[in-house]
């Protein structure tokens, strides 16, 4: 008999931790939290492109288009000129390691003459013995690296480059050569010889 009023408690017990697991459905209320988290993923792939990209290249035409325009007539106009300091006689070869560097960084054979105030460089003279015809053929092609004297100035047409080599002794001429050699640098000038000489020439304003 004293059990009887025990069984209904230890039902009341029963209820009391089966009510807990009740809260414990209530965690069920982050069962969304993973709806918008797979919903996250996509907004920096879709929206994030979407506004970002037609934004920056908006501006940026602008102020490039106008930079360009006040910057390409100068660089046209004047070309870069880099000095070699380089003796008579060293300055052939200063002017073929000049011509392999151009070529190593990515210029075309066909963009760069090398001209000569003394002796012909030994490539022209090499051409040069089977005849001027074929030599100035492949002047007239452009496909590859040209070698001239400096005399011959007035057959030579322009290129992007132009390597001068003063492989002469002296001469009062330097300064016709150099400004020559100028007029026809689209982009660069390279001048291989003495200082003293060449920057009497050049700072002249050549």
């Amino acid at each position: 008999m004293p059990l009887i009023p025990e069984e209904p408690q230890i039902h009341e017990s029963a209820q009391g931790p089966r009510a807990t697991p009740a809260s414990g459905r209530a965690a069920s209320t982050p069962r969304p939290v993973p709806g918008p988290r797979s919903a996250a993923t996509p907004r920096p792939g879709r929206p994030g492109p979407g506004p970002a990209r037609p934004a920056p290249p908006a501006p940026r035409p602008h102020p490039a288009s106008g930079a360009s325009q006040t910057a390409r007539p100068e660089n046209r106009s004047a070309p870069q000129i880099q000095l070699i300091p380089a003796a008579a006689a060293a300055a052939v070869d200063a002017a073929d390691e000049a011509v392999d560097l151009l070529l190593a960084s990515g210029r075309a054979p066909g963009d760069i003459l090398v001209v000569t105030t003394g002796e012909q460089h030994p490539w022209a003279a090499h051409e040069l013995s089977f005849g001027e015809a074929a030599y100035w053929a492949q002047h007239d092609t452009g496909e590859d690296v040209f070698f001239a004297r400096a005399d011959a100035a007035g057959r030579l047409k322009p290129r992007p480059v132009v390597v001068v080599a003063v492989n002469d002794a002296g001469g009062d001429d330097i300064a016709d050569v150099l400004s020559g050699a100028r007029a026809r640098a689209g982009a660069l000038l390279i001048v291989c010889g003495d200082p003293r000489r060449v920057d009497a020439v050049l700072g002249a304003g050549v």
